[in-house]
């Protein structure tokens, strides 16, 4: 598994343009949110008997589970980021609840998941330079993961990582600039 600053430094060689960055803030938590809601709509039990000697149905989504595996990936690349995801993942499944009994919320999503990836691509415009996960799938699980890391060194949290970031994802650009 590569590290949270390889990850992060290939997610930013891509990103170093603040127009970019800001499209993305936008449309990175509306991709996210979408996600949720069309995840949400595919729900089942699991029933257990004799858990303190009473039966017990756990109701779960499709969205909690595939959220509670990103979590526990998030939780092996950094504790600290993992913990501002975790918050920001709860808040996007008790969204995902709230809309849960909506009609047409599975197009409601879709409509989202448009209109962000629209602005996303509108960002790479900026930035000249195409999406992260065009090069590499795992990327799209690192976006979410990037703009938290953005808001930490933000708020003067992780100076070191950030360091090491900007300086490696400089490098990659350095390096794919020279590969054209």
């Amino acid at each position: 598994m590569k590290s949270i600053e390889e990850q992060l430094a290939r997610y930013k060689s891509v990103h170093l343009n603040k127009k970019n960055i800001n499209t993305h803030f936008i449309g990175v938590p509306l991709i996210v949110l979408a996600v949720t809601l069309m995840l949400d709509t595919i729900r089942f039990e699991i029933s257990i008997n004799d858990i303190l000697s009473m039966p017990f149905t756990l109701h779960l989504t499709l969205a909690m589970v595939i959220f509670a595996v990103i979590a526990i990936y998030y939780l092996a690349l950094h504790r600290f980021l993992a913990l501002g995801m975790l918050l920001y993942i709860l808040v996007n499944l008790a969204i995902a609840q709230l809309f849960s009994g909506v009609e047409g919320v599975f197009y409601i999503a879709i409509g989202l998941f448009v209109v962000g990836w629209l602005i996303q691509f509108l960002g790479h415009h900026y930035e000249k330079a195409k999406p992260a996960f065009m090069d590499d799938l795992s990327q799209i699980v690192i976006g979410p993961l990037f703009l938290m890391a953005e808001v930490y060194f933000m708020l003067g949290l992780e100076p070191v990582l950030k360091a090491n970031i900007t300086s490696l994802a400089i490098e990659k650009r350095k390096a794919l600039a020279k590969a054209r």
